[in-house]
């Protein structure tokens, strides 16, 4: 090799690789941030590498004893056997992802969308990988330590569970931390399915198409050599690490359109200026915006094919994945994007009108991006009762129902045909249809994390609730002038002294919206203290205090006695019924229970 040469490129397998990181002779210079991917990377991570899909190259450098890094083990290595033979320059988020997701047999370490530490097992649904046309991303299952699944209620879904070996064989979920050595996995589930032929010759399939794909695949590597100058070695980290982040669907889409002289970045900027003005549009992403794009490209493409005479089933599919978002052309950006501005502008309005002020106070930034879409769709068509009680329906059964927690680009496309054909006369939409709000929730519900939460603090205003204080209806600028927040009714100290459930107490059912200046005179008063101050102090007659507690419905013989038990079982029917009222159905009622 040429003594000038400073580095060289080959490939090594995966194996290989993970391997020599468990046994230390590959680590991280001690430079190196300790970064970690969120569990949705890590998912599309793995995703990629199970289809064979290139994830990038790594860069090593070769350990140097007249030139040396402090090193240090790869997360999750504990004990690292002697001096590393070479230490990761770039690709280290993608290497610690797979050897913790892999090969290490303990729960990956990583985050949630908000940020929050979690810890998850990765799993691959088999029947959903050998699924044709099926995204891979979605047959990567990703699970909590225990490896239970639960739902609102705390009840383990057992068929998406896996804390079993017998659940893992039951549910098809195979364990990725054996996908180097599936044979012992393979032996269990054979004796589970008590050697039925059919599940052997699955699990055949199974690992002829993509458990092999991960003992095969191989990653390119570039190595700078030994000898190599510090200056240049810093230089080329400085070069390749410039965030620690993969690039994400908007970047690649910048890359794609600048072929064309297009400045996406400069575009979206302009765009989300004007469309951030509006307080409760603050959170909104360039995903989101491209999202609403995509929807309605794919829609527009699919009624094309079913004029062309194409069947239903053969026709193309509405959808905003990633992967379909990286198809947009210039042409379909610059054709949709000044109506989709104004259909997220028309958002905007519409919250506004339910008294959904500012972006903390929207249930789901997520149902924007349908919403807009729709909006787009109608366009003027959008401005008559019908469609808005319809539209507001399917909104609020949406945030009652709690919907767009999980799976949401699935639920996107549905959305759109689907409302659209709802408000020209066409069936209930599956948003509506499969929406259900039980009344036990209303217990659980006690932060703003909640959609079901926000909306219903949304619901009171809507609907007209006075302040204590100042007897006002909370409209617009007092919103905004007196800081409205969600305040207790039955403050937090007198249930403490009274003995009752803190948790039923910091629950929606003792909550109202109240304004600062009027939670400072609440204090920790019994609430029959407090009426009477407002009374006496402020001058507010009794008949005129029990107009504005009704307004919250609140029924005011109850809280004047410090009947806590009649007031909550009270109430809790009164904001069932304004839900049920919202979402246009029934809720399902279960005896509330307010002491356990």
């Amino acid at each position: 090799m040429d003594q000038n040469t400073t580095f060289d490129s080959t490939k090594e397998s995966l194996y290989t690789i993970l391997t020599g990181i468990s046994k230390g002779k590959t680590q991280l210079p001690d430079f190196q941030r300790g970064w970690i991917w969120d569990d949705d990377h890590i998912s599309s991570l793995l995703a990629s590498v199970s289809l064979s899909f290139p994830v990038g190259a790594v860069m090593m450098l070769e350990t140097d004893e007249n030139f040396r890094f402090k090193p240090r083990p790869v997360e999750g290595v504990v004990t690292p056997n002697g001096d590393p033979e070479r230490l990761i320059l770039d690709g280290q988020q993608r290497l610690t992802s797979l050897f913790q997701s892999l090969l290490l047999d303990k729960a990956v370490e990583t985050k949630d969308h908000r940020g929050n530490d979690i810890r998850r097992w990765y799993y691959i649904d088999i029947k959903k990988a050998l699924e044709k046309d099926f995204d891979r991303e979605e047959a990567i299952i990703s699970l909590p330590e225990d490896k239970m699944i639960r739902n609102f209620r705390n009840e383990v879904l057992e068929h998406l569970s896996a804390h079993t070996p017998d659940k893992e064989y039951e549910n098809e979920l195979f364990p990725l931390t054996q996908v180097f050595n599936s044979s012992t996995w393979r032996r269990g589930y054979n004796k589970y399915w008590d050697h039925k032929e059919e599940k052997s010759e699955f699990f055949d399939r199974f690992e002829e198409e993509i458990i092999e794909r991960f003992k095969q695949y191989q990653l390119p590597v570039i190595k700078l050599l030994k000898g190599t100058q510090k200056e240049a070695v810093c230089l080329v980290f400085e070069k390749v690490n410039t965030g620690g982040v993969a690039l994400n669907v908007f970047e690649l889409l910048t890359a794609t359109f600048a072929m064309d002289d297009f400045n996406l970045r400069k575009d979206w900027e302009t765009r989300e200026k004007r469309l951030k003005k509006y307080d409760n549009l603050k959170t909104l992403e360039s995903a989101d915006f491209l999202q609403a794009i995509s929807l309605l490209v794919s829609k527009e493409k699919r009624l094309y094919d079913i004029n062309a005479g194409k069947k239903e089933e053969d026709a193309h599919g509405i959808s905003c994945k990633r992967k379909d978002i990286l198809k947009l052309t210039l042409e379909e950006y610059k054709k949709w994007a000044d109506d989709v501005t104004l259909g997220f502008e028309k958002v905007s309005r519409l919250l506004y009108g339910q008294k959904i002020f500012t972006y903390r106070d929207v249930p789901y930034r997520t149902q924007i991006v349908p919403l807009a879409a729709i909006l787009t769709a109608l366009g003027e068509g959008a401005d008559n009762d019908n469609a808005r009680s319809k539209l507001l329906r399917w909104f609020w059964c949406g945030v009652f129902g709690e919907l767009y927690g999980s799976a949401i680009e699935t639920r996107f496309a549905k959305d759109l045909p689907e409302v659209l054909n709802w408000i020209t006369g066409g069936k209930t939409p599956s948003t509506v249809s499969e929406s259900d709000f039980r009344s036990n929730r209303l217990l659980t519900l006690r932060t703003r994390n909640s959609a079901a939460y926000k909306g219903l603090f949304a619901l009171l205003m809507r609907d007209g609730c006075l302040d204590f204080k100042t007897g006002e209806t909370i409209q617009d600028q007092m919103y905004f002038d007196e800081k409205i927040d969600i305040h207790h009714i039955f403050p937090k100290d007198w249930c403490g002294k009274n003995e009752k459930n803190g948790k039923i107490c910091d629950s929606i059912v003792n909550k109202t919206p109240l304004s600062v200046k009027t939670n400072r005179i609440i204090g920790s008063k019994a609430p029959s203290k407090y009426l009477e101050t407002f009374q006496r102090s402020l001058g507010i007659s009794e008949q005129r205090m029990d107009t504005i507690l009704q307004s919250h419905v609140i029924v005011p013989e109850y809280i004047r006695a410090d009947n806590y038990e009649d007031f909550f079982k009270a109430r809790s029917e009164e904001l069932l019924k304004r839900i049920e009222n919202a979402m246009g159905k029934n809720a399902t009622r279960e005896p509330l229970n307010i002491e356990e």
